[in-house]
């Protein structure tokens, strides 16, 4: 099986979706300019385990690496997420990372 990750803006999301179509995630963002704030990823319950999450995150993090964006990470799985991969910093708005 095979997940791809595609934005959907009308939506205000990315999606997650298998080879079927079916939904398998997603996060949702608000753009302000330059800024983008994640603000939440969810995963559907029949793909949990399977890297979705981790998918996702990294996928809209090239995006918004791609396009020049600040990330405010409100969301708190892709706040966690960036804990462990650091190479994302330089992009990270850190005063607004959650504090544990």
């Amino acid at each position: 099986m095979t997940i791809t990750v595609g934005e959907v803006p009308e939506k205000g999301r990315f999606e997650a979706r298998d080879d079927a179509g079916e939904l398998a995630g997603v996060v949702t963002y608000q753009v302000t300019g330059p800024i983008i704030v994640y603000t939440h990823t969810e995963v559907d319950p029949a793909f949990e385990g399977q890297g979705v999450g981790s998918l996702l995150a990294r996928a809209v993090m090239e995006d918004a690496k791609g396009r020049g964006r600040t990330v405010v990470p409100m969301c708190p799985f892709l706040a966690e997420w960036l804990e462990k991969h650091q190479e994302y910093d330089r992009i990270v708005a850190r005063s607004t990372r959650r504090i544990k």
